[in-house]
């Protein structure tokens, strides 16, 4: 379990195909405190740590994965989203995120409002999935407030802390995304879609 409160942007140091299977190296600060078989959410996707090596880790991406977020689109110098697992017993500064993604979406608008920005993202509504005005949403592991929420669109404002410390820096018209829906939203939508 995560919060969606990142901890630290990675930089990919290599990415290596094996069968179905992605390796991805990752240069982090947070690497030191890492160990094998540990759980990472990277741009939201919840991976298994498979090998340290000074600053640098690894971790694999199956093929769902792959199919699933955007970490297919990866390439090595981008940065990455990072969260270490929440421990029991912390404060939950974000909101529960499982680190398992739903589906991508794509940055429609980026709109510079004067001390924060406000990001705008479609995605497919065919999926069932949904957001409500206030309530919450992951963007690339990123916990934020739903704004403008429409049947398959979304708008999220950014702060200034937000931008400088995460991958939304790098966001342009047309980025894909991954997105983790809030958890309760997807049962009470489920549970509806099974009342029809």
């Amino acid at each position: 379990m995560f919060t969606g409160i990142i901890e630290s942007l990675g930089k990919v140091t290599d990415l290596k195909n094996e069968l179905d299977n992605l390796h991805i190296s990752i240069k982090s600060d947070i690497t030191k405190e890492l160990k094998i078989d540990q759980s990472v959410a990277h741009n939201g996707v919840c991976l298994t740590v498979i090998n340290i090596e000074d600053d640098e880790y690894t971790v694999t991406a199956i093929k769902e994965t792959l199919e699933k977020t955007n970490l297919n689109t990866l390439k090595v110098g981008d940065e990455v989203n990072l969260e270490r697992a929440m421990k029991l017993g912390d404060r939950l500064d974000g909101h529960i995120v499982q680190g398992h993604v739903d589906q991508t979406a794509k940055c429609t608008n980026v709109v510079n409002a004067d001390g924060s920005w406000i990001f705008s993202f479609e995605y497919d509504a065919s999926l069932n999935n949904i957001t409500i005005e206030k309530g919450s949403v992951t963007v690339n592991g990123t916990s934020l407030t739903v704004v403008n929420s429409g049947k398959n669109t979304f708008s999220v404002a950014i702060i200034p802390y937000t931008y400088a410390h995460t991958n939304f820096k790098n966001f342009k018209k047309g980025t894909e995304v991954n997105l983790e829906f809030d958890v309760l939203g997807k049962y009470i939508a489920k549970l509806m879609l099974n009342k029809s």
